[in-house]
């Protein structure tokens, strides 16, 4: 960054950047593709938001909650001198849209929020076109992944819509992502040659539990004992939106200000909890998945999951969300092994034969039709024809264009081998997420120090035990074999290799006595050294 952009930084915000944030600025700036990978709380938005001082055109902010969107509005007009920042959702009425798109049109706002659904409408996309984007910038990245913790099927029209844009940077963020969900980022989004910046994982103000139940009811009541004996505000992740009902009522019968969160409440009941956690009159929100993503509340003292997340990512990234600012947090995990059979469910499962086929069906050879026009040449519901449709690219069968949806060079002409393409790729998937669900297993079950476990996951090796989890509170940290990186040499994280059944695989960790790899088409497995060594399981490519 010049000094002219660091005083106007500081002038505007207030702000004066880290390195790694001017880093990713200066890429952006340069015209060039940018992935940052910085743990919640380092200041992810204000690359985008500095970046936008020094841009001729509009910054477009993909984001995927109304209320995510909101608070970054809000937290830019507490800066009098900032561009104006506006929201292009559903949530708003006509007069607020018609103003929001006059300021794109006559350029006095430079930053446009929208959720991944607006940009799947065309008339959306060639307004922005019209009035000019200078860069592109996708929040809470890891959503664009499939192997990513919150999987939204509108992020993988993306790449397509950057393109019609007329190709401005791309601007990718999240806080975690391990090895395969960067790639797959980077892939999904078209990025070219980007500047991939991952900054430490560690959080060592976190402490990490693990505590096992026999029983769904006695871990009911340990979850209920444990957060009405906390101080502070926290975080309880459920399953279901059943449990967010139950869980909640629990914890105000114990005595605390609790509220359920879930995707099936209305918006303004949504916003409502969301707010009151941040005022303070709401102190424990019990959620799935749904909530949390950017939320802006530094002293979050812990996040307890009732339920077994479905990833390590996703697990990272939610326990994320306690202690930013830098004081003690607490993460509890209470774990039943019969829990992941619902995560398998969840795992399992993909478009049916006939949604697939007549989606195909719908896209005939040689000719473009538009991805809003597939219900109605499907006859399908929306959500079933989008969920189609993504299964048919996944495959490679049917393709992305500037336009539509088109059948790929040399796709099949039967429908029925066009559906059995997807359905063998959608069982690749199903491989794969199983593989994920086993490693939160070991993770659960680990008598290793978790924190060594965790970071070896993100390929950010920890060399001695970290004294703040309860398996080093136990000891058994200390005698189990982690992920400290003495095997870095013939194995460092995120090499290339090449298994004689599974294919192309990344090195994610090495231990003592095994190497954890991920590979493509098969997941994560985790091998034998001496095997490795002694037939020659794994070559470097």
């Amino acid at each position: 960054m010049d000094t002219a952009l660091r005083t106007r930084a500081a002038d505007v915000f207030g702000w004066t950047l880290r390195p790694e944030q001017e880093t990713v600025v200066d890429a952006v700036l340069a015209g060039r593709d940018a992935l940052a990978v910085m743990p919640t709380g380092s200041g992810k938005s204000a690359i985008y938001q500095v970046a936008g001082l020094a841009l001729d055109g509009a910054v477009v902010v993909v984001s995927p909650l109304v209320a995510l969107q909101e608070d970054q509005v809000v937290g830019l007009e507490d800066h009098p001198d900032a561009p104006r920042a506006v929201t292009i959702n559903a949530t708003r009425g006509r007069r607020d849209l018609d103003e929001a798109w006059d300021a794109v049109a006559d350029g006095s706002a430079r930053y446009v929020f929208l959720a991944p659904e607006q940009l799947a409408k065309d008339d959306v996309v060639e307004r922005l076109r019209t009035a000019g984007v200078a860069l592109v910038t996708v929040d809470e990245a890891h959503c664009v992944s499939s192997w990513g913790h919150d999987f939204r099927p509108d992020y993988l029209v993306l790449g397509e819509v950057v393109e019609r844009l007329g190709r401005p940077p791309v601007l990718a963020m999240t806080a975690t992502g391990s090895s395969p969900v960067r790639s797959e980022i980077v892939e999904r989004l078209g990025m070219r040659d980007p500047l991939v910046l991952a900054t430490g994982f560690d959080r060592p103000e976190l402490r990490l539990e693990v505590v096992r139940h026999e029983d769904a009811e006695s871990k009911r009541d340990a979850l209920a004992a444990q957060v009405a004996g906390l101080d502070g505000a926290g975080i309880v992740y459920v399953a279901t939106r059943a449990e967010t009902l139950e869980y909640s009522d629990v914890l105000v019968e114990a005595g605390r200000r609790a509220k359920p969160y879930h995707a099936g409440l209305r918006v303004r009941d949504r916003e409502a909890v969301h707010h009151a956690f941040l005022d303070g009159s709401v102190d424990v929100v019990v959620a799935t998945s749904a909530f949390g993503m950017g939320i802006d509340k530094p002293d979050v003292r812990f996040v307890v999951h009732a339920d077994v997340p479905e990833s390590v990512d996703a697990y990272y990234q939610e326990v994320g969300r306690a202690g930013r600012d830098g004081e003690p947090g607490l993460a509890t995990m209470h774990y039943r092994a019969e829990d992941l059979g619902l995560r398998r469910f969840f795992a399992s499962g993909s478009p049916r034969p006939a949604s697939l086929r007549a989606v195909y069906d719908a896209v005939p050879p040689r000719r473009t039709v538009r991805r809003s026009d597939l219900a109605d040449a499907s006859g399908l519901a929306a959500r079933t024809a989008g969920r189609a449709a993504n299964a048919l690219v996944d495959a490679g069968v049917l393709v992305d264009v500037r336009d539509g949806l088109e059948r790929a060079a040399g796709a099949p002409r039967s429908a029925d081998a066009a559906a059995l393409a997807a359905s063998e790729r959608a069982d690749e998937r199903e491989r794969i997420e199983e593989s994920r669900i086993a490693m939160m297993r070991r993770y659960a079950e680990t008598d290793e120090c978790r924190r060594q476990f965790l970071l070896g996951y993100f390929g950010d090796e920890l060399p001695e035990p970290c004294g703040n989890c309860d398996t080093c509170s136990s000891g058994s940290a200390a005698e189990a074999h982690a992920a400290d990186g003495s095997h870095d040499g013939e194995w460092p994280p995120d090499a290339a290799v090449e298994h004689a059944e599974w294919g192309r695989g990344t090195v994610m960790s090495t231990e003592d006595d095994r190497v954890t790899v991920f590979f493509e088409s098969a997941g994560y497995r985790t091998l034998a050294l001496a095997d490795v060594e002694d037939r020659g399981l794994l070559e470097r490519v």
